[in-house]
């Protein structure tokens, strides 16, 4: 068994210890005690050096925790350091969530149902199936009140048989580890914590994603807050910037140019079928009958709109058939005038089925596709 130092003192920055399992030639050791955290319960393992050699991974293997480093180690006694910038942003996110997750029970009645402490914002999934802006907003300062308050955050032990009066049951039985916010919350965890709501800083909610029935809820804690409010600030900064507006005013300007982008793009489209129908037509004149006296054309190119209506305008004269052919994704479409004597449709279903693929239309107009481009050119063959 590893002695957790971090139990009892999350702020532990270095320790000495002795090397009692040492594996994979001196990269994989356990000692009998550790401050690293291993991952756990939603938050990542601690990063530092133990004597130098950089601590790559730490992995709780039942109760016996491992630390997987850079350089092998040689010897029995070793002096740890934590990265403590790193342990104390992941002090901060976990009891922001412990605080987070505490309010919305007081406010909503919302319970969380998980938890997950990412590299750059952290998420728990709570159990219903909406949370309006209101309520975000509210959750947000009722979270900034208790920080301002700094409240003291206590780490006891205590039996499972007690009257824990936790947020939320815990499995295990026999001694727990109690993590609590003075006066709001109360929760059996292993993780690291702050010594009060003070040291959590500002709680930012990001964003909600629908998971199933439920919620997932983005949020950043402290320092993450503060680097992700100025980044936002200057993305807003920028794009204000851009468009030649105040940064509060980026908003309503982005939306104003969307609209605008969007009646273009509409132009755009109506002016390239419209030149798409007179290339049709002007083909369909530039083109010769054949024997049959039906004029042929084949195209290759994208299956889209501009196509559709070059086809659609060659065929609008007397005799014709228009052939387009893509080769991503292998597809071809085929128009033919009421007069051609060619039902597109059946044409179409035929070649394509035969080739193991699948399309149809009507009489005039069909489209079908094909598993491949070696076998588009052998359809292609068998209309040409």
């Amino acid at each position: 068994m590893t002695e957790r130092l971090y139990y009892t003192d999350c702020y532990l920055h270095e320790f000495q210890s002795r090397v009692v399992e040492p594996a994979d030639e001196g990269r994989r050791v356990s000692m009998d005690r550790t401050v690293f955290y291993p991952t756990s319960g939603g938050q990542p393992f601690d990063l530092g050096t133990l004597n130098g050699s950089a601590v790559r991974e730490v992995i709780d293997e039942d109760g016996r925790i491992a630390h997987v480093i850079e350089t092998a180690l040689t010897v029995t006694e070793v002096l740890g350091r934590i990265d403590w910038s790193r342990r104390f942003d992941h002090m901060q996110q976990h009891t922001g969530q412990h605080l987070l997750s505490a309010v919305l029970v007081e406010l909503y009645g919302i319970q969380t149902l998980s938890f997950h402490m990412g590299e750059a914002a952290s998420t728990i999934e709570l159990g219903t199936a909406n949370l309006d802006p209101g309520r975000i907003e509210r959750t947000e300062e009722y979270c900034a009140e208790i920080v301002a308050q700094a409240r003291p955050v206590a780490i006891t032990f205590e039996h499972s048989t007690s009257e824990l009066g936790l947020r939320k049951a815990s499995e295990r039985t026999g001694e727990l580890r109690i993590v609590s916010i003075e006066g709001l919350d109360r929760s059996a965890c292993g993780g690291t914590h702050v010594r009060s709501t003070a040291e959590i800083g500002t709680i930012l909610i990001r964003k909600l994603d629908k998971v199933r029935d439920n919620v997932r809820l983005e949020f950043v804690c402290g320092l993450r807050a503060l680097r992700q409010a100025r980044r936002d600030f200057r993305t807003l900064a920028e794009i204000g910037g851009a468009l030649s507006v105040a940064f509060e005013d980026a908003p309503a300007a982005v939306k104003a140019q969307a609209a605008k982008v969007k009646a273009i793009e509409k132009t755009c489209q109506r002016l390239a079928v419209e030149l798409a129908q007179r290339e049709g037509r002007e083909l369909y004149a530039a083109t010769s009958p054949d024997d049959q006296g039906v004029r042929r054309v084949t195209e290759r190119g994208p299956i889209d709109d501009a196509m559709r209506a070059r086809a659609q305008a060659f065929v609008s004269g007397s005799k014709s058939s228009f052939l387009a052919l893509s080769e991503d994704p292998p597809s071809l479409l085929l128009a033919v005038s009421a007069d051609s004597g060619i039902h597109a449709g059946e044409r179409v279903r035929a070649a394509v089925t035969a080739a193991g693929g699948r399309g149809g239309g009507n009489q005039t107009l069909a489209q079908g596709s094909v598993p491949s481009a070696a076998l588009l050119q052998s359809v292609a063959a068998s209309f040409l």
